[in-house]
């Protein structure tokens, strides 16, 4: 086994991901997460943060294994990134 890290990107989208799932969560429950005034605008924010971060989540490939990393090397190496 090799001693692949867990590239920045990966972690980054990640992150917003779990941070946009939570701001969803509280939304859900009636919680403002963000403090804006007007729940309507609160909602609007929400939605748009956890569309984004899903698509962003869904589009990048998201390689945590190291398996996934590794194979993430040789194709670059195939395209002759």
């Amino acid at each position: 086994m090799t001693n692949e890290k867990i590239s920045a990107g990966t972690i980054a989208r990640t992150i917003i991901l779990v941070l946009a799932l939570f701001n969803q969560v509280l939304a859900m429950f009636g919680k403002s997460p963000l403090d804006i005034a007007g729940e309507d605008i609160s909602n609007v924010v929400s939605l748009i943060f956890t569309i984004a971060a899903a698509i962003a989540a869904w589009w990048k490939n998201n390689s945590f294994t190291a398996a996934a990393i590794e194979a993430d090397k040789m194709m670059s190496k195939m395209k002759g990134l």
